[in-house]
């Protein structure tokens, strides 16, 4: 047993990918030896005892406790029936000996046959021995396996040194290494023969050829004799180090960006971060701008100062590590300057045309092929944004809106900023950089001299854009943001564009996400089912109504949600079982469950709900709602009408102050009524009578017991 390490030497991996072509590698390879049973510690592997190498120009992995064969098993074959197998002497026949032959054993293994029954009848079973696989054969299996299932972007196809023999990879690929300890495994991949050399930086390495002497030093040659941080995790912990240490000499702050720092780890072998500036009077373009198209284009780091303002100065992450590193800086500043060069004649371009000029142009601009232009879905956000306005006014919760404290100036803001909001999307700076649509809109808006609640809304009304973004910041923009992600959810579903399966091709899901975040986080007094029939009209005949199907789609997301954020699946059950229609109120109902769950009467009268909820099921025709107190027999029946009584008015005069809390705790008064109904009452009395007035008994008891959730959801 030693040690393994394997490494697939190629030309530069594509960026991107690398991070997950480094795990699947390793994953791949150590799986393979598992099931091998070439790995006997397997639990090294969970615990940290693997190591993953994953550089721009090799992927490799570090395996702990490697055996050189794997160890002989007994498996028990089932050939044929004994009937089949012997003759009446009990001689093998032509079809035992045939079948012997096809398992890779003679006629003089029949003496250690075994009988053992099998169904009705008796079966002959033979214990072979199969030999343990060597290290060679199970990685080459590992490899053959492995190098056919990495998650590739996109295959190259290139040519061996034979000038005839084609190979399929993500880039060619000019070594392999196979060490079990310090001894060379003979496997092939790529059409390559395993060693024991690599190569190390290309600029920067102590010699061309490293000859990796063990398993157990390939890191450390690497990094002593190629120039080389093998190891993905090492590599960005280091980056990130030398991010911070960067900016803290001035005071400043290099941006945060989890995907940038994995891109830029994986375009590098030793990183070496320098600082570089530009002209300050880029400073006078929207930061925005200037951060995007550094990262975007260049892989550089901006930087901000304590106030979160982006400066002048920003951070490279470089390959090399020159004693002068000034011709890697000033290069570096002169590449950058043209990039930003281009962002600020976009915005002093786009600065000398109005937004409000720009409309005629969106009606050039197909937005779906059945639902027309951007100009026409403007029109319809603008139609819902309205309608909004005129819920929250008309709300029965009051929805006080700030500035003028008038809705008819919300209304007036609200109709500007939703015509507005998508004509940023003709601008030459949003056409360079997508990403910044709204923002964009947001910044001209101001230029124009619009009121800051449109400017506001402009920018926010795509908010929020992914899992826990922020929410718009005003209320116009609260409402222009809830009509734009509406138009599109019932446009598409409205023309059959559900999502399917992984399918989510215009982000109806994060749509949905986005909606139920605006409705429950800002407690809006608004109803899910009128919003939908709200934005329904301004489609005209281009749709059918997806009324329905939007509302379990909605549910099926809140319900994803909810759990994402910790309630169980019991308390997510319980509440949306009744489907609220306020999603608002959704947290405080969830919360209110959770505290009536953690009372000693809850489990009792979860199960009583429960069982309440079958007997009224099963009746049949119109359940009976009048509960005559003369009908009422039994003392255990008046204890529960007297405790109905009590109760029920509140625990509803709680449910409609909305403390649920409250509300539901009232109920633990009538556990004790209920056990005894139960255990003393007859419900389905042979007397008609009788048996209809303990049904809606039961019924006023469901009635008072569910109105924050469904309880019955509870029981276990």
């Amino acid at each position: 047993m030693s040690n393994l390490l394997v490494e697939l030497f190629v030309e530069e991996l594509p960026p991107k990918a690398l991070k997950s072509l480094g795990t699947a590698f390793a994953d791949g390879v150590a799986n393979w030896l598992n099931k091998a049973q070439l790995i006997t510690n397997a639990s090294a592997l969970a615990s940290g005892g693997r190591q993953d190498f994953a550089s721009p120009r090799r992927l490799a992995v570090f395996i702990p406790d490697v055996l050189a064969k794997a160890a002989d098993r007994t498996e028990r074959i089932k050939l044929m029936p004994v009937a089949v197998a012997l003759t009446a002497d009990g001689q093998a026949t032509p079809a035992l000996l045939k079948k012997l032959a096809s398992v890779g054993a003679g006629p003089e293994v029949v003496p250690q046959l075994k009988r053992q029954p099998d169904g009705k009848a008796e079966a002959l079973f033979w214990d072979s021995v199969q030999p343990g696989a060597t290290l060679a054969q199970g990685l080459q299996k590992a490899l053959d396996e492995t190098l056919a299932k990495l998650p590739i972007p996109k295959v190259m196809s290139y040519q061996l040194a034979d000038g005839w023999t084609d190979v399929k990879f993500v880039r060619p690929a000019h070594g392999l290494i196979a060490l079990h300890g310090g001894e060379v495994v003979p496997v092939q991949a790529l059409g390559l023969t395993s060693g024991r050399t690599t190569q190390g930086h290309r600029f920067e390495a102590a010699q061309p050829t490293v000859s990796i002497e063990s398993a157990d030093s390939y890191a450390s040659q690497l990094l002593e004799q190629g120039a080389v941080i093998a190891g993905f995790a090492e590599r960005r912990a280091e980056i990130a180090r030398q991010l911070r240490a960067a900016a803290d000499a001035p005071g400043l702050t290099p941006i945060a960006d989890d995907a940038l720092l994995d891109e830029v780890t994986a375009l590098v072998e030793r990183p070496n971060v320098l600082t570089c500036a530009f002209e300050p009077e880029f400073l006078a373009v929207p930061q925005e701008c200037l951060i995007l198209t550094m990262k975007a284009n260049q892989k550089y780091f901006p930087l901000l100062d304590a106030a979160g303002k982006l400066t002048r100065h920003f951070l490279v992450v470089s390959n090399i590590s020159p004693a002068d590193a000034s011709a890697v800086t000033g290069g570096n500043e002169r590449v950058v300057r043209p990039r930003l060069a281009d962002a600020k004649f976009f915005f002093d371009q786009d600065r000398k045309k109005k937004l409000e000029d720009r409309l005629p142009g969106l009606a050039k601009v197909v937005y779906h092929g059945k639902l027309g232009s951007q100009g026409e879905r403007a029109e319809r956000v603008t139609a819902i944004a309205h309608a909004i306005v005129n819920q929250l006014s008309m709300a029965t919760l009051p929805y006080t809106v700030d500035a003028d404290d008038e809705f008819k100036v919300l209304d007036s803001k609200v109709r500007q900023a939703a015509t507005l909001a998508k004509c940023d999307l003709l601008t030459d700076m949003v056409g360079e950089f997508p990403e910044l649509q709204g923002i964009m809109g947001g910044y001209y808006a101001r230029h124009e001299g619009l009121r800051d609640g449109v400017a506001i809304a402009i920018e926010d009304h795509y908010k929020p854009r992914f899992a826990g973004d922020a929410l718009p910041r005003n209320h116009t923009g609260t409402v222009v943001a809830l009509a734009d992600k509406l138009e599109t959810l019932v446009g598409l579903f409205g023309i059959g564009q559900l999502p399917t399966g992984d399918k989510d091709p215009f982000a109806l899901r994060r749509h949905a996400l986005g909606v139920i975040r605006i409705l429950v986080e800002k407690n809006l007094p608004l109803e899910l089912p009128a919003l939908i029939d709200t934005a329904v009209p301004p489609f005209g005949e281009l749709i059918t109504n997806p009324r329905e199907a939007l509302l379990s789609f909605f549910a099926d997301r809140l319900a994803v949600s909810l759990r994402d954020q910790g309630y169980s699946a019991q308390e997510v059950d319980a509440v949306l079982a009744l489907q609220p229609t306020r999603l608002g109120d959704v947290p405080k109902r969830l919360e209110a469950v959770r505290a009536f769950a953690a009372l000693p009467e809850a489990a009792s009268l979860a199960a009583a709900n429960k069982r309440v909820g079958n007997i009224l099921k099963k009746v049949e025709g119109e359940l009976p709602t009048e509960v005559k107190a003369e009908l009422l027999k039994e003392a255990a029946e008046q204890a529960l009408a007297a405790a109905i009584a009590a109760v029920q008015p509140q625990a509803d005069t709680l449910f409609e102050q909305h403390d649920y809390t409250g509300s539901l705790q009232r109920l633990a008064a009538l556990k004790g009524p209920v056990d005894a109904f139960f255990d003393g009452v007859m419900v389905n009395a042979e007397d008609p009578t009788l048996r209809a007035n303990r049904l809606a008994l039961l019924g006023r008891l469901h009635t008072a017991m569910n109105r924050v959730a469904d309880l019955a959801k509870l029981a276990s």
